[in-house]
């Protein structure tokens, strides 16, 4: 405790240095807002990197301030590509601390050729081994939740031959979770920023995970790519909400912490939490602000959009 608390002073002073009276000020303001946590009403996941100006580069010291923020559950993406004993350190702080883990991302993801939408034999395979992969790491961190994107569309092949390739090579998939109680969670990403990809809408997501049939297989709804995919926000989830089981979050646009954007995320939340959700929400933007006081924004803007 003694270490985290000492990293923490360090990395805040080293960024101030240089800063004069508004390097002090900023210090100042630091510590008065972080002298407790709060009791967020949902289990928002931050990332590694999020704080690393108050906690340091030490990926156990990030989680403990997450934590003493009041930070009840986290996410990364990269989990899988790290060393197992960084993955076991993490899961034993995550577990002193009461943490939830959120998702990883089970398997490479090809942003420019088709791979399950092709039916290839081959491609699918490969796939599979990777979520086979995937459970030794979800159960070293007790998670439930592993991210799955489809991939690229395949332009030589009509939209339904590749939604039954997709159904397919995901039924082979739930099987393999099933025993295990894992969930892949489909991740629709938007034309914007992943163009190309044959994924791309909540409506499809949730057709798709009715015909796999799984509790194995099941949406993640990314707020910040249906935003700009779709919109229709609410009705959407409202629609979809018995194949959701995972959520995250950005604002549009720029994909930076709630209140930066047109998204209104206090009335999100509060319907979500009002549906009874207790699932984890992901932070997976980047902060609108860099150095210490955009890690003290982040922590505001979700103390304010938690306020209903």
């Amino acid at each position: 405790m003694k270490r985290r608390s000492f990293i923490k002073k360090s990395a805040a002073a080293s960024t101030l240095v240089g800063l004069g009276s508004q390097g002090i000020t900023a210090l100042t303001k630091s510590k008065n807002d972080l002298n407790s946590g709060y009791n967020f009403k949902l289990k928002f996941a931050p990332h590694l990197g999020m704080f690393t100006h108050h906690a340091g580069k030490d990926p156990v010291d990030q989680l403990h301030f997450m934590a003493d923020q009041g930070f009840t559950a986290f996410e990364d993406n990269g989990m899988k590509k790290r060393t197992i004993d960084t993955q076991k350190a993490m899961a034993k702080a995550m577990t002193d601390r009461g943490m939830t883990m959120g998702v990883f991302v089970a398997h490479k993801i090809d942003w420019k050729t088709p791979t399950l939408t092709s039916g290839n034999a081959d491609k699918r395979e490969k796939f599979l081994d990777e979520i086979k992969e995937s459970i030794e790491v979800a159960l070293r961190l007790n998670a439930k939740w592993m991210t799955v994107v489809p991939g690229f569309v395949d332009m030589k092949q009509d939209f339904n031959y590749q939604t039954q390739h997709v159904i397919e090579a995901l039924k082979q998939a739930s099987a393999i979770l099933e025993p295990h109680k894992l969930t892949m969670v489909l991740e629709p990403l938007n034309f914007y920023n992943h163009p190309g990809l044959f994924l791309s809408k909540s409506p499809q997501a949730y057709q798709i995970c009715k015909a796999v049939n799984s509790p194995s297989c099941k949406i993640l709804f990314d707020i910040y790519h249906q935003q700009i995919q779709e919109g229709n926000l609410l009705p959407n989830i409202d629609t979809c909400w018995d194949e959701i089981a995972y959520f995250q979050i950005g604002d549009n646009p720029g994909r930076h912490e709630p209140t930066t954007g047109e998204i209104n995320y206090k009335n999100i939340f509060k319907h979500i939490y009002a549906k009874g959700y207790q699932g984890v929400l992901g932070m997976e933007h980047k902060n609108s602000i860099e150095g210490i006081n955009g890690e003290l924004a982040v922590i505001h803007a979700y103390k304010e959009t938690s306020n209903f």
